[in-house]
């Protein structure tokens, strides 16, 4: 039989197998869980019930995170004389031509 950890063994306690919970009861449940050394991430399935094969039943969308994806947007200008002094006043991390070409 495999060991598994004290963390694994932990979080699997507090979860019952096969079992569908409803979405504030998982949210709750993996806020339970115990914290790992890293940056968690938890996936989500939901079974909504649609034909993918047919194409008025398509499920498209997004949602903004409320806390935003820890990524952080970095933008890159190239443009010269004006357009490169409006681009630095607007923000733009880095600004040139043939420099960050060669970059």
């Amino acid at each position: 039989m495999k060991n598994r950890s004290k963390r694994y063994e932990k979080a699997s306690a507090l979860v019952t197998a096969g079992k569908s919970y409803g979405l504030e009861e998982a949210v709750g449940t993996v806020k339970k869980f115990p914290a790992p050394k890293f940056d968690p991430t938890v996936t989500v399935s939901f079974h909504l019930g649609v034909d993918p094969r047919k194409s008025d039943q398509m499920v498209r969308g997004s949602c903004p995170l409320p806390h935003g994806s820890g990524k952080n947007v970095r933008v890159a200008v190239f443009a010269a004389g004006a357009a490169a002094e409006a681009a630095e006043a607007a923000g733009a991390e880095f600004v040139g031509f043939e420099e960050l070409i060669k970059r």
